[in-house]
């Protein structure tokens, strides 16, 4: 008993998975019958009533217009900074002293943290010792040239000693100011990596620093795209965090082609208002790259396919006084947003069926 069961709930599972992979060809079978009995109905119906009282069908329809058709890009970015810095070191060296710290406001040259530069300021001050002794001996040459005593010789090379010492504390003073980290630029700290007593090394950020008073919307697009984005275009920003909006235009489309992910970076600016930015803050972009000033467009779900007759709607037309359902085939075009532009197979004014017309049958009479 048990083995049979076990044989007929593999038969089973069989036959219900043979089942799955014909669901395409078992839906257009279904349609076919479907038409074919309606044609039967239709021919029984008028039998039956030959004088045309067949009862109308309750419909709803609506009257199409010709408006404007949208279609959008849509990708997910994020929030940035039209300056967003990662600060680093000049020069590598040991931390000794970090003088700001997240969320702080500092201004363009203001010294972020001092490495140690011990070497360098004992250095500076042998070269200053060493300077004063060789401007009191080129003063000295000096006065002896003047009074014509000495040779050319000695006070030029008085002279040289102390210019050259002189470039040289000066080179120094300049590898001390570049062991400060210095901000680049007017901004918040957003991010401070480094600790101290760390290496800090030259190309590696030891500070981030972002400017938000001007803010941008930047996404990654397919390569697909390149020929449909382009700077000017309209575009659409969405925060969902903040539940805003903004309709801006595309201020930046790169032309170089990511090796990795094979996109490219679009950018838009975002207005300056009292909303405060974050950076990396989700942001949709809904970019346009295509517009019909006037055209018809239809909920997708009102259109019906058959695989030997192709894509058509119901419509109601006159006929005696009567609304009569007609089978209207239509060439679509593009969709967006559940709506499907109509190309060719309706006109302004035609009385589109929006519900009921699952049912129906060419010919049939419809009431609404």
């Amino acid at each position: 008993m048990k083995k049979s069961l076990l044989l007929l709930g593999i038969l089973a599972l069989l036959v219900s998975c043979g089942g799955s992979e014909d669901k395409e060809a078992k839906l257009e079978q279904l349609k076919k019958e479907r038409d074919q009995l309606s044609i039967e109905i239709m021919k029984i119906e008028k039998e039956l009533y030959p004088e045309g009282n067949i009862k109308a069908v309750m419909v709803s329809i609506d009257t199409l217009q010709e408006e404007p058709f949208n279609h959008y890009i849509e990708v997910q970015g994020r929030i940035d900074g039209n300056e967003n810095i990662g600060v680093s070191p000049r020069t590598p060296g040991v931390v000794n002293r970090i003088l700001v710290k997240e969320g702080d406001y500092v201004s363009k040259g203001e010294v972020l943290a001092e490495l140690d530069a011990e070497v360098l300021k004992q250095t500076l001050k042998e070269l200053e010792s060493q300077l004063d002794f060789a401007t009191e001996m080129y003063k000295k040459q000096k006065a002896l040239w003047d009074q014509k005593i000495g040779s050319e010789v000695q006070y030029l090379t008085a002279k040289n000693n102390k210019e050259s010492l002189e470039n040289k504390i000066e080179t120094i003073k300049d590898q001390i100011k570049m062991s400060n980290i210095t901000s680049p630029i007017d901004g918040t700290i957003e991010e401070i990596p480094i600790k101290v007593g760390q290496m800090a090394a030259v190309g590696y950020p030891a500070f981030r620093v972002v400017n938000f008073s001007k803010a941008k919307a930047v996404a990654e697009v397919g390569e697909a795209y390149t020929n449909k984005i382009k700077t000017g275009d309209q575009v659409q920003v969405f925060l969902p965090d903040l539940d805003e909006e903004f309709d801006r235009k595309v201020t930046f489309s790169s032309k170089y082609i990511d090796l990795t992910n094979r996109t490219f970076v679009v950018e838009a600016e975002l207005p300056t208002n009292h909303i405060v930015y974050r950076a990396n803050m989700i942001a949709v972009l809904r970019i346009k790259d295509y517009h019909n000033p006037s055209t018809i467009a239809i909920p997708q779900n009102f259109i019906q396919s058959s695989r030997d007759e192709g894509q058509y709607v119901f419509v109601a037309d006159p006929n005696n006084g009567n609304r009569i359902a007609h089978k209207r085939y239509v060439k679509t075009g593009i969709t967006y947003n559940g709506l499907t532009e109509i190309e060719e197979g309706l006109n302004k004014g035609d009385l589109l069926i929006t519900a009921g017309y699952k049912d129906l049958y060419d010919g049939q009479p419809v009431n609404f």
